[in-house]
């Protein structure tokens, strides 16, 4: 069957574009109160959004905590996102950033057997090649640590391997911005004030590109 020709003159309609997905780093400064990580947690599993790294610390303030989460996805959802986070009460502010906007690490450990450790591997080159160092040796297993990004910590893996890794564990991201000074001092204003009646829109929300710009 001969497969139907545009008439001429007739633009051709093009598939929609679908947006690309990359790699976001969500900030979310919160009040510290019990059940939030659940309710954050809900909002992603909701849209069935994975999470592929979650932290929770102390902030530099007081009774402030800081979420960093990590997830594959399009700028779209992201922005969307934040926005949904901003509306639970505890949550002070959310940002969310690119791989390049950000300054971030991951710690990772392994556990290899001692034996083999020192009679196969030139250990000193191994530290030094991967950056790591032993935290702890013993007769039965030592264990190394690395930090860095997920790639630096994935390449001691492949090395280790071979040689009876025993056990490995990464951490989840804890990630700085690189422009967050302006909102340090933010920050330090929630230390004077009591909670308003009116919830307040996050005003950079909509500039992500003008205020964490390199």
């Amino acid at each position: 069957m001969p497969i139907p020709q545009p008439l001429p003159g007739i633009p051709t309609a093009l598939p929609p574009t679908i947006p690309a997905k990359q790699e976001f780093t969500i900030t979310v400064y919160t009040e510290n109160q019990i059940g939030l990580l659940n309710r954050i947690a809900i909002i992603f599993s909701r849209r069935k959004i994975n999470v592929d790294s979650l932290n929770v610390s102390p902030s530099e303030i007081q009774g402030i905590h800081r979420f960093t989460i990590v997830i594959d996805e399009t700028e779209e959802v992201v922005n969307k996102l934040v926005r949904q986070i901003e509306k639970q009460v505890e949550v002070l502010k959310a940002y969310y950033n690119t791989a390049d906007e950000i300054i971030w690490q991951e710690l990772a450990l392994y556990k290899v057997p001692t034996n083999i450790i020192a009679e196969q591997v030139p250990v000193e080159r191994l530290l030094r090649q991967h950056g790591a160092k032993a935290v702890v040796i013993r007769k039965d297993y030592t264990v190394f640590e690395v930090s860095g990004h997920r790639e630096e910590t994935d390449n001691l893996i492949r090395v280790l391997e071979p040689y009876g890794l025993i056990e490995f564990v990464r951490s989840a991201r804890v990630a700085i911005i690189k422009a967050s000074a302006g909102f340090h001092e933010k920050l330090k204003e929630f230390e004077q004030y009591q909670p308003g009646s009116l919830p307040s829109e996050n005003e950079y929300l909509n500039h992500n590109e003008a205020v964490f710009s390199m």
